[in-house]
């Protein structure tokens, strides 16, 4: 068996204390701005069960991704562990953190107008689209996927980068509808079906590569009786087909419920009525065009109640 550190590879944790306390600060700070300083300063209604749950889920999974013997198989021996790494970063802890925060919170984390209307840019599905793809393929040319082996604190940026794009893919479909414009969910199924055509193409290139792209790991130590080259074309499969996995989650419960409320609607007229189950994905009111940035219809003055008297949904 190979040895890192002076252990087996496969009992290899990174305890970093800096990472380590970021991971803390996350989790910690997280339950604080709910629980006690919520109650303290009477900033909204407390977080929902299922919101907390997301979010320490994705905490877990960040943790899994960056303290457990992957980050040591991903950094020092195989392509493929790093690219199991990548993905449980950029497309599951990302979404999972996202769902956990409630709408008031992103209020606080965005305190002025000009931060808001920023993010708010950010999150139109063409610009938030175009800057996680664009950030995922820059990581992955061989110069840029080098330098961030060899130094630490550009490794660090690009974690963080997967996580900042990461959410602000999201935002489009699952983002406080008083922070961003949310596409409705037609649109976000067509958004995801999308989303995963970047992946299979960066997957195929990896999977079909008549060489390895990647120096460090031409020289390093063999585990498994993998080859260099046979390491990346795994690597390339886990990008073309696993990477999509929470896409296509997303995408099938965006179709279902898009069609249920199709249906519903349909019914409504002849007085059939149906419980309406619990939705992970709230429909989104239809964003209007207004300079570009869109305006929900839960923004139009007057709007706080639809036809009937019923509330528009809030997040």
């Amino acid at each position: 068996m190979v040895m890192a550190s002076g252990a087996p590879v496969g009992l290899t944790w990174n305890f970093n204390p800096t990472l380590l306390l970021g991971i803390m600060l996350l989790a910690g700070g997280y339950l604080y701005a709910i629980g006690p300083l919520r109650q303290r300063a009477n900033w909204g209604e407390p977080a929902a069960p299922g919101q907390v749950t997301f979010y320490l889920a994705g905490v877990a999974v960040l943790a899994l991704a960056l303290m457990s013997p992957l980050d040591a198989l991903g950094d020092e021996y195989l392509f493929s562990a790093h690219m199991v790494q990548h993905m449980l970063i950029a497309v599951v802890a990302a979404p999972l953190l996202l769902l956990g925060l409630p709408g008031w919170l992103w209020e606080r984390l965005l305190p002025t107008a000009g931060i808001r209307w920023a993010l708010r840019w950010l999150a139109l599905p063409a610009v938030a689209f175009g800057l996680f793809n664009a950030d995922l393929w820059l990581w992955h040319v061989p110069t840029f996927y080098d330098a961030a082996l060899a130094s630490e604190p550009l490794h660090i940026v690009e974690h963080l980068s997967f996580i900042a794009f990461g959410m602000l893919f999201w935002l489009p479909i699952l983002g406080p509808e008083r922070i961003v414009a949310r596409i409705g969910r037609g649109t976000g199924v067509l958004y995801l079906f999308l989303a995963c055509q970047p992946m299979v193409v960066l997957g195929a290139l990896l999977t079909f590569a008549s060489y390895p792209f990647y120096a460090p790991y031409i020289h390093a130590p063999r585990l498994w009786g993998t080859t260099p080259l046979g390491d990346q074309q795994l690597g390339g499969l886990i990008m073309w087909m696993p990477t999509n996995i929470p896409y296509l989650i997303g995408l099938s419960a965006l179709f279902f419920a898009w069609v249920g409320e199709r249906d519903r609607g349909e019914r409504a007229p002849t007085g059939e009525t149906d419980e309406t189950p619990y939705q992970l994905f709230p429909s989104a009111p239809a964003v209007e065009a207004t300079g570009g940035l869109g305006r929900t219809a839960a923004s139009r003055p007057g709007a706080e109640h639809a036809e009937g008297g019923e509330s528009l949904p809030q997040r």
